[in-house]
């Protein structure tokens, strides 16, 4: 047996299966959102999602049969691209309703905010886990802390200029996750969270555009049964109320079988919206309260999978690749989830596996790759030489 198949073998295929189900899932959601979009391109969307899905697979194999340990050089390299893919963003971006957050690359779109946090989680983990070792200088905690908080700050405010406000925010979870698990004495992080809560209040009124504003001002409206323009800055928090509100314990049905296609999703959604940003709508909407906890349930399961992954991690370096992954894809399924049933403001976030876009299909299964590249190697010891051991007793080589 070779050393690659018994690394194929070794492979957390729970935790594989647990992320195809997913995949199928997401592809049998943007056909129920777009098959009926004959004159608008969108017919056959779901096969495209097939197609960057296959491509995921060598992609997630790539990623888990390699030795994680190859973020300790390669992770510069790659936080160094995902700040030229933002700066790049700034001459030549495109998107919709003002954001500039895609770049052509020949004959897909790239969004280089999602290649910059997965750069930013590698990139912190190797400070945190790994840079000591090299530099004991960075044994102190306040400058680990402050070079992590540099590395995830220089993006985020990038990406909050396109602007961008919902990728932005998925730094904050991923930055505390891996920050809690870092070694960081608990008191750094009071004093961190102190400044931060004192700085939040200056950046919602100085650093949010007027109609991000208006977002947080609808969702707090509308939670608390105020009045608001449901045909003007309210009318998709209005729309996915409804589609919600009424799809009941079982559903419209799929394809909206039993309302003849009179759903909300198909009469009020725009076309890319529908599988993208508001595929949890369709979902719901869809294939009712049971639909939506399954995706809940489906999630949670993959998410605690690799929370279970984390303790076995071979080395602090693995644990918080993983954590920092966990993260990221927490954040983006409680934004979008939770925008859909109206306990978030409304912000631009697909949710992972399921949302329609090939890109960030394949930003999430390398990330599930790098997860199960934890898991694989988790057995393989470092060789370590003699010498003394530092604040997390693990031994310093000389």
């Amino acid at each position: 047996m070779t050393p690659l198949f018994r690394k194929f073998l070794g492979l957390n295929w729970i935790l594989a299966l647990n992320m195809i189900a997913l995949i199928v899932w997401g592809v049998w959601a943007i056909y129920n959102a777009s098959s009926f979009r004959e004159g608008m391109n969108l017919s056959t969307v779901w096969r495209s999602q097939v197609q960057w899905a296959v491509l995921g697979l060598g992609v997630f194999g790539a990623a888990a049969l390699v030795d994680y340990k190859w973020v300790r050089w390669g992770g510069w390299i790659m936080y160094l691209a995902g700040i030229a893919g933002l700066i790049l963003v700034k001459f030549i971006g495109f998107g919709e309703k003002g954001a500039h957050s895609k770049i052509h690359l020949g004959p897909v779109d790239v969004q280089p905010s999602q290649l910059a946090i997965v750069a930013t989680i590698v990139s912190i983990a190797v400070v945190l886990g790994d840079l000591h070792r090299i530099a004991p200088v960075f044994r102190h905690h306040w400058l680990r802390l402050g070079v992590s908080g540099i590395l995830a700050g220089v993006p985020m405010l990038m990406v909050l200029k396109e602007p961008d406000l919902g990728s932005a925010a998925v730094y904050g979870p991923v930055v505390v996750a891996m920050l809690l698990v870092g070694s960081i004495p608990f008191r750094y992080l009071i004093t961190l969270f102190l400044g931060v809560m004192c700085i939040l209040p200056v950046a919602y009124f100085f650093g949010l555009k007027p109609y991000q504003k208006k977002r947080v001002e609808v969702f707090v409206n509308m939670l608390t049964n105020k009045k608001v323009d449901t045909l003007g800055d309210a009318y998709m928090a209005d729309k996915v109320k409804i589609a919600v509100g009424s799809a009941g314990f079982e559903g419209k049905g799929p394809l909206s079988s039993k309302v003849d296609g009179r759903s909300v999703h198909r009469t009020f959604f725009t076309p890319t919206e529908a599988i993208n940003d508001f595929i949890y709508s369709v979902i719901v909407e869809e294939f009712g309260f049971r639909g939506g906890l399954l995706q809940i349930v489906v999630m949670a399961l993959l998410l605690l999978q690799c929370i279970f992954v984390s303790f076995y991690a071979r080395d602090n370096l693995g644990r918080l690749i993983v954590v920092g992954i966990v993260g990221m894809l927490f954040a983006h399924s409680m934004q979008n989830m939770g925008m859909n049933i109206l306990m978030m403001p409304i912000t631009g976030l697909p949710l992972p596996f399921t949302s329609y876009g090939g890109t960030f299909l394949i930003v999430c299964m390398f990330l599930m790759g790098m997860v199960q590249s934890v898991w694989i190697h988790r057995n393989i010891s470092p060789v370590k030489k003699k010498g003394r051991r530092d604040d997390e007793g693990e031994m310093d080589e000389f």
